[in-house]
């Protein structure tokens, strides 16, 4: 297999590993991989009367980093962008409470950061 297909087959295990442990949590998934122009969220799920968008980053060793510090405001920015896009598709308003959260895997330890970043705003 080529390098890209790995690390892509590597990015959709982790994503189903991070919804395993959301799930047990009490997470509810509505949705893996929702992609729109703008980007993707990874996974969207219901968590204490909460929609919540969450990204899943996953780095190997302390040598590329942690995983959470990925999620630059460029990325947020892109999440929330996607975000908007999914609200908008689905009728929801902007009475609908919203959270951002990351799943940060950093080796074999799994860190749910909740509330990690804040909306950017809505634009409809």
């Amino acid at each position: 297999m080529e390098p890209t297909r790995n690390r892509r087959r590597a990015g959709m295990d982790r994503e189903s590993g991070a919804a395993e442990y959301l799930e047990k949590a009490g997470v509810r998934i509505i949705e893996r991989n929702f992609r729109t122009a703008k980007g993707e969220v990874d996974i969207i799920g219901e968590d204490g009367g909460y929609l919540v968008f969450f990204e899943v980053k996953w780095r190997g060793g302390a040598g590329s980093g942690f995983a959470a510090e990925a999620v630059d405001r460029k990325k947020q920015r892109q999440i929330c962008a996607v975000a908007e896009q999914y609200l908008y598709q689905n009728g929801l308003g902007t009475d609908t409470a919203v959270r951002f959260d990351v799943i940060a895997m950093d080796g074999e330890n799994t860190k749910w950061i909740k509330d990690a970043f804040p909306y950017c705003g809505r634009a409809f």
